[in-house]
């Protein structure tokens, strides 16, 4: 505006307005005293101006200050000598605005419109000044009031010049940030009309869908600016509404057009890195997340994304000490100590996980407010976890119970943990009578109810437990996970007819791909307890061809390849991977040292058997029937013996539905030939 006055005052054909005041002359030069007509000067009003620019310049160019007050008086002199000018009160009005006289700069332009109510500089210098005062208020008192009169402003602005792209922009912005979400797509809508082309139309209209949580919406919108004339920006945000749909080949696709247009945009980089994690391409989001680092050594987010990813690929000791450098940036952080805990479980080193954990909750023991209870609650769930894995069962419980006076949320994860501490414990009654309570404190939690449905199946009232599960069924996309339970709960029954049925229902609801996934490992895992070892292998590798580091898909089909002797070093390689996941799983070291077993390797099955059983797998009898094998062929018959005796023992402290009846007769066979040997050996010696 302040060029364009320039041009107008300095041009040879601009004049001060001509027509005669008919407002009174006070003190104020913007309302003149009398009836009497003004006398116009132009010369003396072109001569202030001048000045007044001057002085603005020099406030730019040196940072003085102390040149405003001079500037405000070279305009009040220009507008006594014309006192009806719009241009010098505009001109004098940007400046009050510019210097942070907000009263005084809407003062000015209100005057103005009162003069010219159609004057379309003094709307917009209003509405900057509006805009202005919300960005300077952040949503203070008063900013509902200030939101409204720059939408006022706008609207009128529109009026006055409606092809105007950047203000349909910016007026539904305001309608947005007024919650008018109808408006606000209008006006981007009519802004793409007047310019199709127009990136920043298009990028708040896709901005408001996203919002809105229709990122495929977003991504059409943002799709409609043909590819050659697509900004590192607007690449960017397609990116980010893949992201939403968890499209992330397209996502990854986006995010690389962004920095081949930008190679310097972080934040491209780090969306790309992000978008690969997620695609389990963790290799290449590693080689991304590096570049960021190199760019930026004191972003600590980085390095905790980094030691994620080290963790997926079982480098615990590469996670730990990106953990510790983010830790040494970000002095205190809840999310870095939780996360070097997590290692240091996963590490099997639990009393230092334990010792991580209670300094957090110490930490936190005086703040207050949801978010701190809820992270209260994670800690707290987190070293119940760790005193299980660590053979400390009332430790995990009396530390699983204090999660339930943390609200809803928290007291029903409380309560699932104290369920699966008792079923491992092998405690069938007390884990019933846990769900039992759950369903008293929290009665309209389903997914509680489901879970006490399945102890009551277990306890032998199976056809009570499945319709009061099928009971649940709502006829809508929620049924999904009912039907997973029961056909989790059929299975257990080997009922593997109305399993199926209950998959096939469950995979129509599956839109996601870990939820087909899942469908994927139930029938996988189905078909290998009916012997269907064919059908079973080719799901399973089916699966782990989809996500390449789902662990339990690779422990699942390298078990049961090891079980029967084949692919064997095929076998220990997929369990290899998933114990490099997870080292303290004691079901992945029990798969482990099996498959040691069968290729003939005995101490390193040893060491990993022992490994699975000095914790929570110490009472799975597959996991004392592996140990009675391995030292019955490396010639220690006592020590078999003694192992396949536990294992029978904690085959018959099983629930029924667990009980595989041929593998408890095997192992019987196999102790009392064991026992027959023993004491003929004992005879012999006598």
């Amino acid at each position: 505006m302040k060029k364009l006055l320039a041009s107008l005052l300095l041009s040879s054909t601009f004049v001060f307005a001509q027509s005669p005041s008919t407002k009174p002359n006070t003190s104020t030069p913007s309302t003149p005293a009398s009836n009497t007509p003004t006398k116009v000067d132009k010369a003396a009003a072109y001569y202030h101006f001048t000045m007044a620019h001057t002085y603005e310049e020099q406030m730019a160019a040196y940072g003085r200050s102390d040149l405003v007050s001079k500037a405000i008086e070279e305009y009040r002199l220009a507008l006594e000598a014309d006192p009806t000018s719009e241009y010098l009160s505009s001109g004098l009005a940007e400046l009050y605005a510019r210097t942070g006289r907000i009263r005084d700069a809407v003062s000015e332009a209100q005057d103005i419109l009162k003069r010219d109510p159609q004057n379309l500089e003094a709307h917009r210098l209003l509405g900057h000044i509006y805009l202005r005062s919300l960005g300077d208020m952040q949503g203070g008192n008063g900013s509902d009031s200030v939101l409204k009169l720059a939408i006022q402003q706008y609207e009128e602005i529109i009026k006055l010049d409606p092809k105007s792209v950047d203000d349909h922009i910016m007026l539904g912005r305001l309608y947005h940030a007024d919650n008018q979400m109808k408006k606000a797509q209008d006006e981007e809508q009519l802004a793409i009309k007047l310019s199709p082309d127009s990136e920043e139309a298009v990028a708040t209209l896709a901005m408001f869908y996203s919002e809105e949580g229709d990122a495929a919406k977003a991504a059409d919108t943002l799709s409609t600016i043909p590819e050659a004339n697509r900004s590192a920006k607007l690449y960017l945000m397609l990116g980010g509404t893949y992201d939403q749909q968890k499209d992330y080949k397209k996502s990854i696709d986006a995010y690389q057009h962004a920095i081949a247009l930008d190679r310097d945009n972080l934040d491209a980089i780090r969306g790309l890195a992000e978008a690969l994690m997620n695609d389990g391409q963790t290799a290449k989001a590693l080689q991304q997340f590096q570049v960021i680092a190199d760019a930026n050594p004191e972003d600590a987010r980085t390095y905790v994304r980094i030691a994620e990813i080290y963790r997926r690929q079982g480098k615990l000791d590469q996670a730990l000490q990106s953990l510790k450098k983010a830790q040494s940036m970000v002095k205190d952080s809840d999310q870095i100590s939780y996360g070097i805990a997590e290692i240091y479980q996963a590490q099997g080193r639990y009393d230092d996980a334990i010792q991580q954990l209670q300094a957090l909750l110490k930490s936190g023991e005086n703040k207050t407010g949801n978010d701190e209870q809820d992270n209260r609650s994670i800690f707290l769930e987190r070293l119940g976890t760790v005193y299980r894995d660590n053979n400390q069962e009332q430790q995990a419980i009396d530390t699983f119970r204090q999660m339930l006076s943390l609200g809803d949320d928290n007291a029903k994860r409380g309560y699932q943990e104290l369920i699966d501490t008792y079923r491992e414990a092998k405690d069938w009654q007390k884990a019933t009578d846990v769900a039992k309570e759950a369903t008293e404190k929290l009665p309209n939690d389903r997914d509680l109810k489901i879970v006490y449905a399945s102890q009551i199946a277990d306890m032998g009232q199976s056809d009570q437990a499945i319709q009061q599960v099928k009971s649940m069924l709502k006829g809508n996309a929620d049924d999904r996970d009912i039907y997973v339970r029961l056909a989790m709960m059929y299975s257990r029954l080997k009922r593997w007819s109305d399993a199926d049925a209950m998959l096939d229902k469950a995979e129509q609801l599956s839109t996601k791909p870990e939820d087909r996934q899942e469908i994927m490992f139930l029938r996988a895992s189905g078909d290998e307890r009916q012997k269907k070892y064919a059908e079973a292998e080719e799901l399973f590798r089916k699966l782990i061809k989809e996500a390449p580091e789902n662990a339990a898909a690779l422990n699942y089909l390298g078990y049961m390849m090891a079980d029967r002797g084949e692919n064997l070093d095929e076998a220990l390689g997929m369990i290899k991977k998933a114990v490099d996941q997870e080292p303290a799983n004691g079901a992945y070291l029990d798969s482990l040292g099996w498959a040691y077993f069968k290729l003939g390797k005995y101490d390193l099955a040893e060491d990993s058997l022992l490994k699975a059983s000095q914790h929570v797998m110490g009472a799975d009898p597959t996991v004392q029937e592996h140990l009675g094998d391995l030292y019955q062929k490396t010639g220690r018959l006592k020590l078999a013996a003694a192992h396949w005796e536990r294992s029978v023992a904690e085959w018959n402290k099983t629930v029924a539905p667990e009980v595989d009846q041929e593998e408890l007769a095997k192992v019987q066979k196999k102790l009392e030939s064991a026992k027959v040997r023993l004491a003929k050996e004992q005879a012999e010696t006598k």
